[in-house]
């Protein structure tokens, strides 16, 4: 899929813009504060409707301005959506092809985007939240049941904290509540584990091809409890073990929204014994990894590179765009860059 045509209104630092892109590489360059970002970040605000970079969506609106508005044309094959999230000081409303949708997963569906950003550097280092998030989202992308199941798993996990959190726990709910959350697990870890081993498969070729050499990088995933003949025997003492520590802590301490995913490279966590060049290159191919697990290549995402070339040597420079030219359509921004045959963007003060 590509992006045609993306019209910007009182979004960020731009009052009324539209960018007509190309498939390929599309470069949009500009010295720092012009709004380069901003630009990207309304490109994957219509993958998942929620900003990478702020959780507050009255930040996305101009400063002086009472409402904002993203317009986009996407075409997936032969196939042409209109795309439109208008924000207000009430909220937002998404609309596809001028009908009003309430569902993320409709939205997901026609807009597929894979980001990188600076911080990604960081990913296997950071918060374990980051990896989950990484998971969530792209098996979400390739499964809609996932994402209902996990929604559910959520709304579950937020009545049994609750719960927890009562002056008088109900016991016989708070264990209703648990049944379920062991229930819901299963799937969750099931599609995590099958999710990491495709990703184990396209990992190592990607990374070989960022930096010319055989590496052995692995994604490796341990759920909380074994998802064998046992699991539900298992699961339920697992609750049952941490039950004191979750009615002092008011808290469920344990189950899938705890799991964490780390990497190794040539046998080592490489968030321990990684240098940070190391950890940039393997985050950088774990993220463009999903790209290649969709086999219809009509509905392969667009790839966003937010400032990914400054901190890379020449060699690798080259190895990527290499790489990024067997994509469908990808955009890259950085204070200066110059790519043969890509789409050029300039950005200056108007």
């Amino acid at each position: 899929m590509n992006i045609k045509t993306l019209t910007l209104k009182n979004f960020r630092n731009y009052s009324s813009s539209t960018f007509e892109f190309k498939p390929g590489l599309n470069i949009i360059t500009g010295n720092n504060g012009i709004g380069k970002t901003n630009v990207v970040e309304a490109i994957h605000y219509l993958s998942i409707a929620r900003s990478f970079r702020t959780q507050e969506e009255s930040d996305l609106i101009q400063e002086g301005k009472s409402n904002a508005e993203i317009f986009a044309l996407i075409k997936e094959g032969d196939i042409s959506r209109k795309i439109k999230v208008a924000f207000t000081s009430k909220g937002k409303q998404i609309f596809i092809n001028n009908k009003p949708v309430n569902k993320i997963s409709e939205l997901s569906k026609c807009v597929n985007v894979l980001l990188f950003e600076p911080k990604d550097v960081f990913l296997f280092k950071g918060a374990p939240k980051a990896r989950r998030n990484f998971l969530d989202i792209n098996i979400s992308k390739t499964s809609p049941k996932y994402l209902e199941i996990y929604s559910r798993y959520e709304k579950v996990l937020k009545q049994r904290n609750d719960c927890l959190k009562s002056d008088n726990v109900d016991l016989l709910l708070l264990e209703t509540y648990t049944d379920l959350l062991i229930e819901l697990s299963l799937p969750i870890i099931n599609a995590r584990e099958q999710y990491v081993k495709d990703i184990n498969d396209i990992l190592i070729k990607i990374t070989r091809a960022l930096t010319g050499k055989e590496s052995d990088v692995k994604l490796n995933y341990t759920p909380f409890i074994k998802p064998d003949e046992n699991y539900l025997e298992s699961a339920k003492q697992a609750f049952k073990s941490a039950l004191e520590g979750d009615l002092k802590r008011k808290a469920t301490s344990i189950g899938i929204h705890r799991e964490d995913i780390s990497m190794s490279l040539n046998g080592q966590d490489i968030a321990v014994k990684g240098s940070q060049g190391e950890n940039r290159i393997v985050a950088l191919a774990l993220k463009l990894s999903p790209y290649f697990l969709i086999q219809n290549k009509e509905q392969r995402p667009i790839v966003v590179l937010d400032d990914v070339m400054s901190e890379l040597d020449q060699t690798h420079r080259l190895r990527l765009v290499k790489l990024l030219n067997k994509f469908e359509q990808v955009f890259i921004t950085a204070t200066k860059l110059e790519v043969k045959d890509a789409a050029q963007y300039h950005l200056a003060n108007k």
